[in-house]
């Protein structure tokens, strides 16, 4: 099915988010079991799970929260998610989980970090380590983040895999390498299949790095440059490949930078202005090292990305200017301290 000029509104968005490829289908069809989707209520969560019921509809996908959205619950339950709500905090709640073959682990925390850092350590170090014993006989795919990395040279290609997790200071960035860490010590120890997936910025209408900057300029605010490069990819992509992940685990587990290719943030910016009839403003100038990493392990495994920045670039004006909804969470994609 071909790609629309344009999104008209939440439903049509979210059929694209979730709509799987026929590449997926015909890898779920070589997996057994069910997909276990713990952390389902995030802002992925339900577009992956979605999709992966879409994928393989005679399969049971489970999504597990909170569930603290209102009618999130009932949304995914329409969809033929089964919910179960729990706290992934709680060794009790996880032991009263279904076994699943097949985990997909979402859960974390990044915005809100600052003033809370022991929240931070708890959901992305501590529950790793619960979730890895827990479904030890499980395959585990693990969303991660390029935050781990230290700042590569714009100039080059980013940060392969085998580039040492050493991110610059900052409780979040940190806290990330814990939660590798743990799921690569259980890995080790019970010989759990796994992917840790090192995704850098995942492109929806209602959040992202275009949504950021397609604000700051309908409402003729300056875009600061600090952090001037950045890996993008549709979201719907991103959801994609990491349930493809599942076909791709290794055994210990590993990580798998996913991503689109870097974009310069005065080019996408520009690119959004034109299209909104604006003139871009811009403060501060270009560091020559960004959070970037290197896609070329993913390309080959799933191919290159096929929503390309242009189609993104004419989606997210397009949202945008009609004022349609925001989820109001702004990636501080700018901040090179680690604080969010």
């Amino acid at each position: 099915m071909p790609l629309p000029d344009r999104i008209d509104g939440l439903e049509q968005l979210e059929e694209l988010l979730s709509r799987p490829s026929d590449a997926l289908v015909q890898t779920l069809a070589r997996i057994e079991g069910d997909i276990l989707v713990l952390g389902v209520g995030g802002k992925m969560g339900p577009t992956l799970a979605r999709m992966a019921r879409r994928a393989s509809p005679g399969r049971q996908v489970i999504g597990v929260a909170r569930f603290s959205e209102p009618g999130l619950r009932e949304r995914l339950q329409a969809q033929g998610v089964h919910c179960i709500e729990a706290d992934l905090l709680s060794r009790e709640a996880l032991a009263a989980l279904p076994e699943a073959p097949n985990v997909v682990f979402m859960a974390g925390r990044k915005f809100g970090s600052s003033g809370s850092e022991w929240l931070t350590w708890a959901m992305n170090a501590h529950v790793p380590a619960l979730v890895a014993e827990r479904f030890r006989r499980s395959r585990i795919v693990a969303f991660s983040t390029a935050c781990v990395y230290p700042f590569a040279d714009v100039r080059g290609p980013g940060a392969r895999e085998d580039v040492p997790p050493t991110p610059p200071p900052g409780e979040y960035a940190n806290s990330c390498v814990a939660r590798e860490r743990l799921f690569e010590h259980f890995s080790h120890l019970h010989g759990t299949p796994g992917r840790l997936i090192r995704l850098s910025y995942a492109i929806d209408m209602r959040y992202g790095v275009l949504h950021d900057l397609a604000q700051k300029l309908m409402a003729r605010q300056p875009i600061d440059l600090a952090m001037g490069h950045a890996n993008i990819i549709w979201q719907g992509e991103a959801n994609d490949w990491a349930l493809r992940s599942l076909a791709h685990c290794d055994t210990p587990t590993s990580p798998l930078n996913l991503s689109g290719p870097a974009i310069a943030i005065r080019d996408a910016a520009q690119g959004l202005a034109q299209r909104l009839g604006v003139e871009p403003v811009f403060t501060g100038r270009e560091a020559d090292t960004a959070w970037l990493v290197d896609c070329t392990r993913a390309f080959d495994i799933f191919g290159p990305p096929q929503v390309t920045l242009p189609r993104m670039l004419d989606w997210t004006a397009d949202w945008v200017r009609r004022g349609m909804t925001s989820l109001n969470k702004p990636t501080h994609f700018e901040a090179r301290d680690g604080k969010y």
